[in-house]
């Protein structure tokens, strides 16, 4: 006995399947990123699932901006730990003051 219901993963992959045409029409260097948006959406593949959403399309959403709101963290915590490091401390001089 087989699923009646297709698993979201297999809604998935007809998803993107629908989506071919636009990618072949995409500039080449763009398709990678495009690529990419349904790797995010794979990766969350089983909340999605866990939702049972009418249109497959939101959950797809929101798990390409979860992982992009991931990739923003990652990129402000290594921004300011990078300003930290150069920035000088309060007991520093830097060459606008002693001018």
């Amino acid at each position: 006995m087989g699923r009646t219901n297709p698993t979201f993963r297999d809604t998935l992959t007809a998803l993107e399947s629908r989506w071919d045409d636009y990618r072949r029409a995409l500039r080449r260097g763009d398709q990678p990123y495009f690529d990419q948006l349904f790797t995010h959406a794979r990766e969350h593949a089983d909340a999605s699932g866990l939702l049972n959403h009418q249109d497959p399309m939101y959950p797809v959403l929101v798990s390409i901006a979860l992982e992009q709101q991931r990739a923003i963290e990652t990129l402000q915590s290594r921004v300011e730990t990078l300003e930290a490091a150069v920035e000088p401390g309060p007991d520093e001089s830097t060459e606008e003051d002693d001018c």
